[in-house]
């Protein structure tokens, strides 16, 4: 605010140095011409004067008869005219020749003499009146644009300036205040949004968290009863307690029981650090899957290029399914990804088309290494098939396209033909 400020007081000073400036070369033009405007006027109004004595034989009374006859509206600076008869004397003649406080020139002519009067000064004044007026005029407009400016746009934005700095740090409680700025409403709203997104998403977070540890301490607690029961029965195995054949195969039964809970309670554990991934927030409604592949071909056309990976897509007949639409784009997306990463480079197609009740998206490509009979298990959590080589991942992708997929009451399979090309068929509901 405090550069704003600085940049408005330079930018004022300038405008005022310029009206200066502007004034001082107008006074130095008026300075030399101006001498000249009124003598032009002078010398007009002789030449009428002439034509009307001619005409009329006569002195004109005023200049108001003079324009009358001239059909002019004015003589620019002249500001009045007095005469007297030549052959006039006395104290008439001198009462003409007093000084009447004005600039004036003197005309003779066959009838009579004429004082014009005249304003030397007039014409600058109207120069000047109208140079600073206008300049006035703009500094007034351009202040009311500055101070519209700075109350309607620089001091909203400076109150919310921090706004993302707190957000990012983590400050979400305070909602913000209802702003019906016509520059800043709308984002407001969108930040607050986001804000209340950020908040319940972090509110959800600590309260899986807290169920998370709750679970897993209670199942801790769970396995040391089991594991005791192990180590007790193998420490009485290890001693030779029991004799009888018998016996052992009951300690042995005992032992294989304990180690079935102790399954079962890591079982427990695995699936409640895999929750967060079933988790998903998927808005189904009606939508026009034309629309989802041609986001994806957009996105991919420059992409596969760059890759130099043919990339076959054709046009497609528009259809209303019901599903999440950014959900299928990350399906199908996340699918794509795949193909580029463990394909061999050559080409990806993607085919669409409605069979029946249903919505088949196919994404097929070329080069795929992975075994038959690790196909299975690819839309697993965590699984990674012998084809990744160095390829970084998680083993998730596949595993989260098949969750949203039935979220969206949906379903996606693969499967590898024997010309070593792999293709994953994403159905969907039509509607």
């Amino acid at each position: 605010m405090r550069d704003i400020n600085r940049l408005t007081a330079k930018a004022l000073l300038l405008f005022l140095a310029l009206t200066f400036c502007i004034n001082l070369m107008a006074w130095n033009d008026q300075k030399e011409t101006g001498d000249k405007t009124y003598k032009i006027s002078i010398n007009r109004i002789g030449y009428d004067l002439q034509k009307f004595e001619e005409e009329k034989k006569r002195s004109p009374e005023d200049l108001q008869e003079l324009m009358g006859f001239t059909g002019r509206m004015n003589y620019g600076q002249i500001t009045g005219m007095f005469s007297i008869d030549s052959e006039e004397g006395g104290e008439e003649m001198k009462k003409f020749w007093e000084n009447t406080g004005a600039d004036y020139a003197v005309i003779a002519t066959e009838h009579s003499y004429y004082k014009i009067t005249y304003d030397s000064e007039n014409q600058k004044e109207k120069l000047f009146l109208w140079i600073n007026g206008t300049a006035s005029l703009l500094l007034a407009a351009v202040l009311c644009v500055i101070l519209y400016i700075r109350i309607k746009i620089l001091h909203p934005f400076h109150q919310f300036s921090q706004l993302p700095y707190q957000l990012a740090k983590g400050n979400l409680i305070v909602p913000l205040q209802e702003n019906k700025n016509r520059f800043f409403g709308r984002f407001l709203w969108g930040m607050d949004l986001l804000r209340e997104h950020l908040e319940e998403q972090k509110r959800r977070g600590l309260e899986l968290q807290k169920e998370k540890k709750l679970l897993l301490l209670s199942l801790s607690h769970d396995l040391k009863t089991p594991l005791s029961a192990i180590k007790l029965y193998a420490r009485a195995l290890g001693r030779n307690l029991y004799q009888e054949e018998e016996k052992k195969q009951e300690i042995a039964e005992h032992i294989n029981q304990k180690a079935n809970e102790i399954e079962k309670y890591i079982s427990e554990i695995v699936h409640a650090s895999n929750e967060d991934f079933l988790d998903f927030q998927v808005k189904n409604e009606e939508i026009y899957m034309g629309k989802v592949l041609e986001e994806i071909r957009t996105y991919y056309r420059d992409k596969m290029a760059l890759n130099q990976i043919e990339f076959r897509m054709g046009t497609f007949r528009d259809c209303l399914v019901y599903a999440d639409f950014d959900r299928v784009v990350e399906v199908i997306q996340n699918v794509v990804e795949n193909a580029i990463k463990y394909g061999d480079g050559a080409w990806i197609k993607i085919d669409a088309g409605r069979q029946e009740e249903e919505y088949l998206v196919s994404i097929t490509n070329s080069g795929c290494k992975l075994e038959s009979k690790e196909l299975p298990h690819i839309f697993d959590s965590f699984f990674r098939g012998s084809n990744v080589g160095k390829q970084a991942g998680s083993g998730l992708g596949l595993y989260i396209c098949r969750q949203l997929m039935h979220q969206m009451e949906g379903e996606i399979t693969a499967l590898v033909d024997e010309n070593s090309s792999m293709e994953v068929l994403i159905a969907l509901r039509v509607i």
